[in-house]
């Protein structure tokens, strides 16, 4: 029996990023079907109201047994809607975002190899978007951590190293200035690794780490790293560029019985139809999403043909030094596959 997948499409350039990834689907024979629903700036400039989703959208991905997304736009400023990625986190309590960084054969590597994990909590911290105004001049923003996101997320954190056979997870913070947040995220950290020792918690500050990234980022290597919201936010991005290109991180949003799996990019307006996006992210999000839904073997077709597609290097895109159409390099990676 085939699973249903709500696929929202996006804005900008991820219409076209979405069709090719389900070409590659398609094309590794997948047993799951696409259900094609409306969301993002785009459908919100036409047709207005309190979300950037509609009503018949959740429905479907109430319905279905897992959510993929293409790059979204979310409009800035006082009073408009908050995320798509971030009103389908907090529904579904998808408590784990979790973006693989891994080096490519044939790519830049700006600071040599990498393969760690980021796992970043997906639902609250900054990201709980109450912000007050308390006079004229004076404005604050509420930091929401709970006891409960942090352990869900912790723990999700240590099965990742232990599915990887990996031995050690960094948890990220501040808790020498945000004493009761990062504290609370810190203690329940360290109640988790009570049930995992053969695992090692290290303890990095913020700052540090973001320093250490840079100066020497394979110390992370084979190891998951942990943090709260926005502070993941921040350095998966920046550990993004030691892979050499934000177009190679695929994304998921996983929790207790439902995920939604997306491309870590933005949605590239100024490059909407022409074709040029690399595709990897959202293909590779499409092939994790196979995985989820128990299609392993599919899954691991398209990991595989990708990687030799970036490897042989004939046919990529302008970011990875090629001049090949997103399309092309697709149909590279689908006639590996076949």
């Amino acid at each position: 029996m085939s699973k249903k997948v709500a696929v929202i499409k996006g804005d900008g350039v991820g219409p076209e990023l979405v069709n090719n990834m389900i070409r590659v689907a398609e094309a590794v024979g997948t047993n799951v079907e696409f259900i094609m629903c409306e969301a993002g700036a785009q459908w919100w400039e036409k047709n207005g109201g309190d979300s950037l989703i509609p009503p018949d959208t959740w429905e479907t991905l109430e319905n279905t047994s897992a959510g993929f997304k293409g790059p979204t736009t979310t409009p800035g400023g006082a009073g408009s809607p908050k995320s798509v990625a971030v009103s389908i986190r907090q529904k579904f309590d998808l408590y784990a975002n979790v973006r693989p960084i891994r080096s490519f054969p044939n790519t830049q590597k700006p600071l040599g190899d990498v393969d760690f994990v980021c796992v970043r909590e997906g639902t609250e911290g900054l990201y709980f978007g109450k912000e007050v105004q308390l006079t004229d001049d004076v404005f604050i923003a509420i930091r929401k951590i709970t006891r409960l996101s942090c352990q869900k997320v912790a723990s999700y954190a240590f099965e990742e190293a232990v599915r990887r056979g990996w031995k050690s997870v960094v948890a990220i913070h501040k808790s020498n200035i945000l004493k009761l947040t990062c504290g609370t995220f810190l203690e329940e950290c360290n109640k988790v690794k009570v049930n995992y020792p053969g695992i090692e918690l290290e303890e990095y500050h913020i700052d540090n780490i973001a320093q250490q990234l840079i100066k020497n980022p394979q110390i992370f290597n084979q190891k998951v790293l942990l943090s709260t919201n926005l502070f993941m936010d921040i350095l998966s991005e920046e550990c993004s560029a030691l892979v050499g290109s934000i177009g190679l991180i695929y994304s998921a949003n996983i929790g207790d019985d439902y995920a939604m799996f997306e491309p870590a990019h933005g949605s590239a307006p100024k490059y909407a139809g022409l074709d040029k996006v690399n595709p990897v992210a959202t293909v590779l999000a499409g092939a994790w999403l196979l995985d989820y839904l128990g299609e392993k073997e599919n899954s691991k077709a398209i990991f595989d043909a990708t990687e030799k597609v970036i490897g042989k290097g004939k046919k990529l895109t302008y970011d990875l030094g090629g001049s090949a159409k997103s399309s092309e390099m697709v149909d590279e990676i689908i006639k590996m596959i076949r």
